[in-house]
């Protein structure tokens, strides 16, 4: 399974494999990847952490776009709705997921100094988590998991 971390690299390469993915996923389910949300999945590979809606409204617009709210809301909506991107909850933004077209539901590490966040592989309901809803009867439908810090060149920036 992949994973993202914080290591410091060229983003076209990631955009361009995730823009691949997107387009394999959309044509085997026959969905649509119209230029708004494939610009917006674009806009989440190449910024590597968390976005919110207004944000990539802003870009939309930047871009030449006369995009409304909703316009922003429904890409992110479809991306989200067909595992091309997570919500972040705890900042309510978006990230563009590494393991798109696999049921998962990973670990957000998130830095709280850069907003950088890296989708981690483990999966929850493999370990205790599923085990504890398993003994309990209980079915999990969604898990979110996302963990507070400081990445690697956040702390190498501010040290001594």
């Amino acid at each position: 399974m992949a994973e993202t971390d914080f290591a410091r690299h060229d983003h076209s390469t990631c955009i361009a494999t995730g823009l691949a993915r997107a387009e394999r996923i959309c044509a085997a389910r026959a969905l649509r990847l119209t230029p708004v949300r494939r610009r917006v999945l674009e806009i989440l590979l190449g910024a590597h952490r968390a976005m919110g809606a207004y944000e990539v409204l802003e870009q939309l617009r930047a871009d030449g776009r006369a995009a409304q709210p909703p316009v922003a809301y429904r890409a992110l909506d479809f991306l989200v709705e067909h595992g091309l991107a997570h919500k972040i909850e705890r900042l309510n933004a978006f990230v563009a997921c590494a393991n798109s077209g696999r049921e998962h539901a990973p670990v957000f590490l998130i830095c709280r100094a850069c907003g950088t966040v890296a989708e981690t592989g483990w999966q929850p309901l493999a370990g205790e988590i599923g085990a504890a809803a398993s003994a309990r009867g209980f079915d999990v439908e969604a898990v979110v998991a996302e963990a507070l810090g400081t990445c690697p060149n956040c702390r190498e920036a501010t040290a001594p």
